[in-house]
């Protein structure tokens, strides 16, 4: 009987451990803030689509910040505004 008393006893205390260290093993891990902050979308004035803004092309026209999806856009951009 003291036999069986103790093999249940080290039983809970392996199964204690081994909860606790999968616990320790599943625990989120936090990333870094640049990855879990959403990216800022900006708008090209000439298709109108939505680029990231640390992606897109930007350009400076008379103080105002514009941003592009691409080279063509700010070309066909400025040949509107000088016309």
């Amino acid at each position: 009987m003291s036999r069986l008393i103790l093999f249940v006893f080290l039983l809970l205390i392996l199964f204690i451990i081994l909860q606790y260290l999968v616990k320790g093993m599943a625990a989120p891990r936090k990333k870094s803030s640049r990855d879990s902050e959403p990216e800022e979308l900006v708008q090209d004035p000439c298709c109108k689509t939505y680029v990231p803004k640390r992606t897109a092309v930007r350009k400076r026209v008379e103080g105002k910040d514009y941003y592009f999806c691409n080279r063509e856009c700010l070309r066909r951009f400025l040949q509107e505004r000088d016309s």
